[in-house]
């Protein structure tokens, strides 16, 4: 089901950036930094009164700017309040109600979408300011003075904020059915693959109203199963301008992926890997999605032996911290190897949703123990007692230690590798969580 997602919009040097790094590092959010996400992060999650939500952040608006930068800061505006259920319109109380804050009001009463208007910069306590009674002109309901250097009035502000998001579906369709997002930059088959896939083997399809923007899911039954492909194409369609192609195809990505039981990575075999693939993988890798790095017109590379073990070791080079994830050569245009994503997608999903027994788990972290000793530092020795699995999807195993800072990365990589070489879970991401006995 989606989270929902909220925009954060207004003109430059109201504190855009600021609310939103407020709610992304402070106890209110649960967040996590994505590898190879965009640098200026402008998207993440934000958890409040028990409802997780995405804020997306975007530039100043400056509305009767024409220079290109600032075309563009608009266009990416736009964009985010495309996709957003709940905007958020951020203003300044010390510079008052600005001709662009009037601009930018008179845009948002025209978009049917639930508007909550803050006024940032109320930085002193006890009785609020009059001049927030200026801001009631602007036609947007009331206005919720916040301070984002001192965290006055943030939650009135988010309580605002989850008010106004949509109902969670509870009821959408499972019963053994495997939701596919298909991601991946602009032009790399996204659309060829689903089409190819309905309409060459279809046994039952119907379109089913998605919860991405302007897309539409794809039910498809066949003798491996049953499926809802998640397409994120149209990426294109809106996004006719390079520079910003990037910054929707991350957030259209993000929303499929949150929905998703498996993604599939689509790379054009003849650009290979690109950095805007990094950061999409990226995004599936830090879910703790089932992943499958689907390389796709592979049948406009010209082979010779050993080019297929030459080009995925090319790419695991570039997406290092996938190298769990199957990668599969396909052509969308021709069918080929298509028939063998169906069952590659019913492995890998079986892999992430994988509960191994605590007994087994022990016996192999007892052999890795004996073959390669814990780390030292300082005279004192890591001790690791035992593991247990706490969840599923992705597969999460906790750790029962003597000392946490003990825990060396290389020494958990090494406990990782040896799940992996005992029980597979290919395909999958797995998660450590690191205690103490004391903790138990």
């Amino acid at each position: 089901m989606s989270k929902g997602m909220v925009a954060i919009i207004g003109r430059p040097n109201v504190g855009k950036s600021t609310f939103f790094n407020y709610l992304a590092g402070k106890k209110i959010s649960i967040v996590e930094d994505i590898p190879g996400v965009t640098r200026d992060r402008i998207l993440t999650d934000c958890e409040w009164r028990g409802r997780t939500f995405t804020i997306i952040d975007t530039g100043g608006i400056e509305m009767k700017s024409n220079e290109p930068l600032h075309e563009h800061m608009k266009k990416q505006a736009q964009m985010a309040m495309d996709m957003a259920d709940v905007i958020v319109f951020l203003t300044d109380i010390k510079q008052g109600v600005t001709a662009d804050d009037t601009d930018i009001a008179n845009m948002l009463r025209k978009i049917k979408k639930p508007i909550v208007l803050v006024v940032n910069k109320a930085d002193k306590t006890g009785k609020t300011s009059d001049d927030i009674y200026e801001f009631y002109n602007l036609g947007l309901g009331e206005p919720k003075p916040i301070s984002c250097i001192n965290g006055l009035g943030i939650g009135d502000a988010l309580d605002e904020i989850y008010n106004n998001l949509p109902e969670q579906d509870e009821h959408e369709i499972d019963d053994g059915v495997i939701k596919v997002a298909i991601i991946g930059k602009p032009n790399v088959g996204k659309s060829s693959l689903v089409n190819k896939i309905l309409g060459e083997e279809r046994v039952i399809v119907s379109d089913i109203a998605g919860t991405t923007r302007d897309a539409v899911d794809s039910y498809f039954e066949n003798d491996f199963g049953k499926y809802i492909f998640i397409d994120t194409a149209g990426i294109r369609k809106k996004s006719k301008v390079d520079e910003k192609i990037e910054y929707y195809s991350v957030i259209r990505s993000k929303t499929a992926i949150e929905r998703a039981d498996v993604c599939l990575i689509l790379i054009d075999a003849e650009e290979g890997v690109t950095d805007q693939d990094t950061k999409i993988a990226g995004e599936a890798h830090e879910a703790g999605k089932g992943i499958i790095i689907v390389i796709n017109k592979w049948d406009k590379i010209e082979k010779d032996t050993g080019t297929l073990e030459k080009y995925k070791k090319d790419v695991y080079g570039k997406l290092a911290y996938l190298t769990y994830a199957p990668v599969m050569f396909i052509s969308a245009q021709t069918g080929q190897r298509i028939k063998d994503l169906f069952q590659k997608i019913n492995y890998v999903e079986g892999q992430n949703s994988l509960r191994v027994s605590t007994s087994a788990l022990n016996n192999v972290l007892n052999e890795a123990i004996a073959m390669v000793q814990p780390p030292s530092d300082k005279g004192k020795r890591l001790k690791v007692f035992y593991i247990t699995q706490a969840d599923i999807k992705p597969p999460t195993f906790v750790l029962f230690v003597n000392n946490k800072d003990l825990m060396h990365f290389s020494y958990q990589r090494y406990i990782e590798n040896q799940i992996r070489k005992t029980f597979g879970m290919d395909g999958t991401p797995i998660r450590f969580i690191i205690k103490e006995r004391s903790e138990e």
